[in-house]
């Protein structure tokens, strides 16, 4: 397994081509912008080398029976799955944002079921080319950026229908040695401190959008990927002097578009092209895992729930029983999360691949949750922080021989605590609930893994209504 400076040595190994508020960057792990993403990522690494977090974060592969960092591991149990959730919590709360590895992870798990069921039925050999992937993989213990979401244009069209073809990314050409593929992905977290990107198709597809129902792997560095980092809210306090404003000065998330400029796929890292009637299941199957993964929420919630807590303290007000409330209910909150993304696991279930899946039902009612539940405990931590969370001056300001003693002074709350700590954790709040860590604990419990109505559909498909019925007919005498 990697160490934590040899994941950061092997970025610079690679040749992206990366763009950032208009312009190219060449000292792409080390421009401020993006640095602190990075170090998220290095998290994953760092964590499992320590041994009181070695049963979370490493596994043994299936295949070489070697030690793996768990990221690039396949489920065997059920067991796997409630670590996993374990695991996304602890780092939640570790990096207190989006640490940009689960997406590739569950992805992995879900092509293994899927190539596997693809093979059965076509006499196809993906499943052999996805172990034999996922082997490299796990020797080098790469991250794997998961590529799903499409621009999708017009939404009421499919894709072979779209005035432009390359609105979902597609097949352009066939070769005797692979193919050659166009489009862009959305929303690609952590893709520029990603060693491989893997893509599936983004939605159900008809034999009429076969050229879009592929899925392939590349490194992420290969000729004609072109990645486009995302603005978030106060981003470029990153690249002020001082750390205070940022809230969370070690730590951040990052999105990209990601662009597939006529980008060539060699066979051997293909692992669907044009079984179309596989596509929802490819679809279905990392949704619900991704969906389980948001477990890492509840982590981030953590971070949140103790910040809110010293606000309080800090201010003078914890004994207050309304303070003590609202607390109480941020913790309800947060737990229950939790409770989803433990239960979806507990009930996972054997694949025939050999892979063991969430249960989809309960996935997607903890992402569900999800997409509620973050916004009324950042509700609540904006209500304890109070009004200054948003009008107090900058760490500058505070540095100022001119300024500094007066916002020390006046600032000030209880006597026995610094003026900088009061806001330290104040910028904390402001970050975690409407700087650039929301995007990661707010945005992204909405509509990353697919927005509210996604899930509302999946459940009303999961949901065995009729069994419902039954039982309601029995008990009234109907039968």
């Amino acid at each position: 397994m990697k160490t934590m400076e040899e994941y950061l040595d092997s970025l610079r190994k690679l040749k992206l081509e990366v763009y950032l508020l208009g312009k190219k960057v060449t000292d792409i792990w080390d421009h401020p912008f993006i640095r602190p993403s990075t170090m998220a990522v290095a998290k994953t690494y760092e964590l499992a080398h320590e041994s009181k977090y070695k049963n979370l974060m490493v596994s043994k592969s299936h295949i070489t029976g070697k030690e793996i960092n768990r990221f690039t591991h396949i489920h065997q149990c059920v067991g796997d799955l409630i670590l996993k959730s374990k695991m996304n919590r602890l780092l939640g709360r570790e990096t207190g944002c989006c640490f940009q590895r689960c997406v590739g992870f569950d992805a992995l798990n879900a092509i293994s079921i899927v190539t596997y069921n693809i093979d059965n039925k076509y006499r196809t050999n993906y499943y052999e080319r996805f172990l034999k992937y996922l082997a490299y993989v796990q020797e080098l213990d790469l991250v794997c950026d998961g590529a799903m979401t499409d621009p999708k244009g017009d939404r009421s069209l499919p894709p072979h229908r779209q005035a432009d073809p390359d609105l979902y990314l597609h097949v352009v050409k066939v070769r005797e040695d692979g193919i050659v593929v166009r489009g862009a992905k959305l929303h690609q977290t952590g893709a520029v401190n990603s060693h491989e990107i893997i893509v599936m198709p983004t939605m159900n597809m008809r034999e009429e959008d076969k050229d879009y129902a592929i899925c392939f792997a590349l490194p992420s560095d290969t000729k004609g990927i072109i990645y486009i980092v995302g603005r978030q809210a106060s981003d470029t306090r990153r690249m002020e002097e001082g750390l205070m404003d940022r809230g969370n000065i070690h730590y951040s998330g990052i999105e990209c578009l990601v662009i597939f400029d006529d980008v060539f796929v060699p066979w051997e890292r293909v692992f669907m092209f044009r079984e179309y009637d596989f596509a929802f299941q490819l679809v279905e199957k990392f949704s619900a895992y991704h969906r389980q993964s948001y477990a890492c929420k509840v982590g981030v919630g953590d971070v949140l729930i103790g910040a809110t807590a010293l606000a309080a303290e800090y201010n003078g007000v914890a004994g207050a029983s309304h303070i003590k409330e609202k607390l109480v209910e941020m913790n309800h909150l947060n737990e229950t999360l939790y409770c989803g993304a433990i239960s979806c696991a507990a009930l996972g279930f054997k694949e025939p691949s050999g892979t063991f899946m969430v249960d989809t039902l309960l996935a997607n009612v903890h992402k569900h949750n999800i997409t509620r539940f973050p916004y009324e405990i950042a509700r609540l931590a904006q209500d304890v922080a109070g009004g200054l969370l948003v009008t107090m001056p900058s760490e500058m300001d505070l540095r100022s021989k001119e300024t500094g003693p007066l916002v020390e002074k006046y600032l000030k709350a209880k006597a026995d605590v610094p003026t900088e700590h009061r806001l330290r954790i104040l910028r904390l709040i402001e970050n975690l609930t409407l700087g650039s860590a929301a995007v990661g604990y707010l945005a992204e419990s909405m509509h990353g893994a697919g927005s509210p109505q996604a899930q509302r559909i999946m459940i009303q498909r999961t949901v065995d209504m009729e069994e419902k019925k039954v039982a309601a007919k029995k008990l009234c005498g109907i039968m």
